[in-house]
């Protein structure tokens, strides 16, 4: 597996992603409040504090870390592969100019004065970052806590890809690497069709007028292709045009469009005060608009235009960029379909996320917009409420953000008109309101179920706000991870059900907690225990099964849980099963071990042994944390 390869080759995004998981570290209120500041693990014996720390195989796709320029300057480490030497280091303000860590594939931003307290230097990377073993990351100082005249600023998060193997896997190094710098020349074409196609077809279509109501064929195609490019040309410009204008598409000829888009965020822009680009789609205000995200289809594309307004509107121009050089190469690898979750349209939840998608099916997010407004015309658009996106039903949020524009990696608000990288940005007007959009080039976020993908208004759901936007993602409607069992410690029976044994005691202990999220004020009781010793259970493997994932729930108050798998008395070798952070505050943790199918092969059923390890502070490293209340089994097929 060639990251850089994968990323090159944008033919590849509609394949399925099913051997990689995406997860977040950052700077999360513990409390569940707005203090997103504090982004720490642990401190290590060498007297670094560990901002990541990852067992197994995987890859880095973003760092992010915010401070003032006026602060102690901190020295970030990277260590790969169990390494005590550092094989890179980078201070705050080499960013973007530091080889690999330049221009586009990461920079530094200076954010707005906000009142006199800034201004704050945002740094950000999108530079792949693959490892085969392990990743640690360290920062010099201790990220806290957002007050300059203390030397404070602790903002910050990683997104990360988990693997199942390491197979391929060429762990990072920041020599020249000649895929490295290509992937950056990619990046550097913004606004243009980056697909490599010798022969491509073009359906072009000129002088068209949409009557109000009218839906208009766009592209009709009765054979197997994948549309490489959209672009429309309108012939005057309006934001209103953004909501009023929408693209549908029909793949194969399914019932239901998979997706009903208005322009505004098919072409990653709700507002449209400023033109924006990124590198597979954006709009500027001269009324042209592109969308370059392969969309394969294997008998039947169907794309049409609608004018949802009560007002005639003039297109000079579009065109449909497709070819059939692709289908060989999707016939062999499998494809998903390029989707779009129902547009959630402008409204205000009193009290919770505005869940701006939930998707049943089975694919990876590829792209989002998402568009805030105050109370009023002249009311401030809040940036301080969370992105929490969960994936296949996981009560802990998978991914988050520490604040509404962490999650396009910039910081401070979004106090400036039109900002944007190749992966991310927002356009905005003097605070009041703005949009923001995220491309995930590499990072993309695989789910086998669903997703539930929310946003905070102000920083508790505490303001009035109203929110819209849309999510892509590849994918299609099956369900692929089927529940096969699920061990409760108040139930005995779940627990002879599937023979669960442990070298300790099963006296069940209570525990009373909340799940973090935007249902951390809801009270969960459970019963657990808290072994040091090893616990063995047995679980049936369904045919066609890929995987087996183990689905626990713990007490996270004390950090870095770790533990050996086994599988009929053989050791998953890939990674244990590892989790370096905590919260004493809102204590459950729902979190997965997988299964590689490498260990299921021709077994009709395993018997999974845990041995707890100690994984303690560096002053009490024999430290056991592990502890369990409660499983769920799954096969993922």
């Amino acid at each position: 597996m060639n990251i850089y390869e994968t990323m090159i080759d944008l033919k590849s995004l509609p394949l399925p992603k099913t051997d990689c998981r995406a997860h977040y570290e950052g700077s999360i209120d513990k409390k569940g409040g707005n203090a997103d500041w504090d982004w720490a693990l642990y401190q290590d014996a060498n007297g670094e504090w560990v901002l990541f720390e990852h067992l197994g195989p995987g890859c880095i796709y973003n760092f992010v870390q915010h401070r003032y320029p006026t602060c102690e300057e901190p020295v970030f480490r990277f260590y790969f592969d169990g390494e005590e030497i550092p094989r890179f280091t980078i201070r705050h303000s080499e960013f973007g100019e530091k080889y690999p860590f330049t221009e586009p594939l990461a920079s530094r931003y200076i954010g707005p004065y906000d009142n006199g307290r800034g201004p704050i230097r945002v740094v950000r990377s999108f530079v792949p970052m693959p490892y085969k073993k392990s990743c640690k990351i360290t920062s010099s100082i201790r990220l806290e806590g957002c007050d300059r005249s203390k030397n404070q600023g602790g903002w910050g998060h990683v997104v990360y890809h988990s693997y199942e193997n390491g197979d391929g896997v060429e762990t990072f190094h920041p020599a020249e690497n000649p895929a490295l710098q290509k992937l950056a020349a990619l990046w550097k074409q913004t606004g243009s069709c980056i697909h490599s196609l010798q022969s491509p077809l073009r359906h072009q279509l000129t002088n068209l007028v949409l009557k109000p109501g009218e839906e208009f064929p766009l592209f009709n195609c009765s054979e197997s292709g994948c549309i490489a490019g959209i672009r429309i040309l309108t012939s005057q410009y309006t934001a209103s045009q953004l909501h009023i204008l929408s693209l549908c598409a029909r793949w194969d000829g399914h019932s239901s469009p998979d997706f009903d888009a208005p322009f505004g965020c098919l072409f990653s822009n709700e507002l449209g005060y400023h033109s924006v680009q990124y590198l597979l789609s954006g709009m500027n205000t001269d009324g042209y608009y592109y969308n370059f995200y392969p969309m394969p289809y294997t008998q039947s594309a169907d794309l049409f235009l609608k004018n949802n307004g009560d007002s005639a509107i003039q297109i000079p121009f579009a065109e449909i960029l497709w070819t059939r050089e692709w289908n060989q190469y999707y016939q062999e690898n499998g494809f998903l379909y390029f989707k779009g979750a129902p547009y959630y349209s402008r409204k205000h939840t009193d009290g919770a996320d505005s869940l701006i998608a939930q998707v049943s099916g089975n694919g990876h997010i590829i792209s989002s917009t998402i568009t805030a407004f105050g109370e009023t015309p002249e009311s401030r658009a809040d940036c301080e409420g969370d992105v929490r996106i969960h994936f296949d039903g996981l009560r802990t949020p998978q991914i988050e953000s520490d604040g509404s524009e962490s999650y396009s990696c910039y910081g401070w608000g979004f106090e400036t008109p039109k900002e944007g990288n190749p992966a991310s940005g927002y356009d905005g007007h003097e605070h009041k309101d703005w949009s923001m959009h995220r491309s995930l080039l590499g990072d993309w976020y695989p789910f086998s179920s669903g997703f539930h993908f929310g946003i905070e208004s102000g920083g508790c759901n505490d303001l009035y706000m109203e929110h819209s936007g849309m999510v892509f993602y590849y994918g299609s409607d099956e369900i692929k991870l089927n529940k096969i069992g699920e061990i409760q410690f108040q139930n005995p029976g779940t627990l002879e059900a599937f023979h669960y044994t442990c070298e300790d005691s099963l006296a069940p202990v209570p525990l009373t907690s909340f799940f973090e999220g935007d249902d951390d004020h809801i009270p969960v009781p459970l019963n657990g225990h808290y072994s040091r010793k090893k616990r063995s259970f047995t679980v049936p493997v369904p045919p066609y099964t890929q995987a087996v994932i183990l689905r626990r729930v713990s007490d996270q108050k004390n950090g870095r849980q770790k533990a050996f798998v086994y599988i009929d008395q053989v050791l998953v070798e890939e990674y244990p099963w590892y989790f370096p952070d905590y919260n004493p505050y809102k204590r459950w943790l729902e979190d997965e071990f997988i299964i590689p199918r490498r260990y299921l092969t021709g077994k009709s059923s395993i018997t999974i042994t845990i041995e707890p390890q100690p994984c303690g502070s560096p002053l009490s490293p024999d430290t056991v944390t592990w502890n369990e209340f409660g499983y769920q089994i799954f096969a993922r097929t």
